[in-house]
């Protein structure tokens, strides 16, 4: 903590901050994986378990404060594209999880991370965090009510006298006068204010598929419940690639985009693995290092001590879980958009004036939020990088794994179009 120039206070707090920010997964993953045939209770379960798993790894380990959890966009992929889409049982779709998580760590313990790190231009890594900064914004607002789906549109301006975007513009307010006074625990004590006056206005959250409790034996249907039957099917191929893809990418751009120093990335990375194959053991999606980390990293968080402080509340949260389940998403929505707002300041540091350097790093920025995809996102913006530079004549600039990078994304998308 003094190498750090930390508090234990502080660290604690910001781990209180980021739990609170994250909690929802306890509820929303085992809705999305219970779409796959999934008991939803064991889901609930394993999703906790996990969660504390690779939180601890993260904390112990890397000292890092990364909050690992099972990975809002990768779980819809497990149940709507692998499970639904390739006609592969969850049983084999958990194998698939365990061996890209296989692959992941052999890429992580490997020189290969240091080639990966090393070769991607810093522009790129800054438009990285300015576009994780706009997902979580547009996160927060779709949470908080302010936006909402159109069929003509995609996207139009919410229902502002609806209590949903009432209670989060209030919360906006409180939040941001709290942190401009650099009031300690800011987002905490936002959270808290904001549910007492949802509360106090009648609000309730809806809750889907909770109950006041929840039996531990579905758990065991999900413990090592790996199929690895499937092997010899093009089908479970194609799926550990692309997990091994999302998962590999996605927490590397994640990292790059909120780890206060880069100098723990390495180890991280490395948690990040480990954990991936204990969510298929467990019976869950991969975890993802989380961008509601941010939340406990902008509150001061800086060491491992966050993200273990995290770690004992998601084991609190085994039976508290229907409590959290009713903290307002109006409650959490300010977090995310003041957050967003702090890290899309990072588009200072790209050379907006070399059109080279600028269109690739303005397709991440872009399309992360766009298309509600963080991987997706990077996935353009990677294969823009050495098109655009060879057509203006640098190709001398650009890294052969640069080269190796763009072909394993475009790879990716044809193997989708396939399936």
């Amino acid at each position: 903590m003094k190498q750090n120039h930390v508090s234990l206070k502080k660290e604690v707090l910001a781990g209180i901050t980021s739990f609170f920010t994250i909690a929802y997964i306890i509820v929303v993953n085992p809705l999305i994986l219970a779409d796959a045939g999934m008991p939803y209770e064991g889901v609930v379960l394993a999703t906790i378990l996990t969660s504390v798993v690779g939180c601890l790894i993260m904390g112990l380990y890397a000292d890092a404060p990364i909050v690992l959890t099972p990975g809002m966009g990768v779980n819809a992929f497990f149940t709507y594209t692998i499970v639904q889409g390739m006609n592969l049982s969850w049983q084999e779709a958990l194998a698939a999880v365990v061996l890209s998580g296989v692959f992941f760590l052999i890429a992580a313990s490997t020189p290969l991370k240091d080639i990966l790190s090393k070769s991607i231009p810093q522009s790129l890594k800054h438009s990285i965090t300015v576009g994780i900064g706009l997902f979580l914004t547009f996160i927060g607002l779709q949470k908080g009510g302010i936006i909402e789906a159109s069929s003509a549109t995609f996207v139009k301006l919410g229902h502002l006298n609806h209590p949903d975007a009432i209670l989060t513009m209030v919360g906006l307010a409180i939040t941001l006068a709290l942190f401009l006074k650099n009031i300690k625990g800011s987002f905490l004590i936002g959270i808290a204010l904001t549910t007492l006056i949802g509360l106090l206005m009648g609000h309730k959250q809806e809750v889907k598929g909770m109950s006041d409790g929840f039996s531990f034996q579905p758990f065991g249907e999900l413990l090592f419940a790996l199929d690895f039957s499937g092997i010899t099917e093009l089908s479970f191929w194609i799926a550990t690639f692309s997990l091994t893809m999302i998962i590999t990418f996605e927490n590397m751009g994640l990292l790059y985009g909120l780890l206060p120093d880069q100098e723990k990335f390495p180890k991280a990375f490395q948690a990040n693995a480990v954990s991936s194959i204990v969510s298929g053991l467990f019976g869950t999606s991969p975890t993802i290092s989380t961008v509601e980390s941010a939340s406990g990293i902008t509150e001061g968080g800086r060491t491992g001590i966050t993200s273990i402080t995290v770690a004992v509340l998601f084991i609190g949260s085994i039976f508290a879980a229907p409590f959290i389940a009713y903290i307002p998403d109006g409650a959490i929505a300010p977090i995310l958009i003041i957050i967003g707002g702090l890290m899309v300041q990072q588009i200072q540091h790209i050379p907006l004036s070399d059109f080279t350097e600028m269109f690739p790093s303005f397709l991440i920025i872009a399309l992360i939020p766009l298309t509600y995809s963080i991987v997706d996102g990077l996935a353009f913006g990677f294969i823009a990088y050495p098109l655009i530079k060879w057509m203006s004549g640098q190709k001398k600039q650009i890294p052969i794994t640069m080269y190796v990078i763009a072909f394993l994304f475009f790879m990716n998308f044809i193997l989708h179009t396939i399936v």
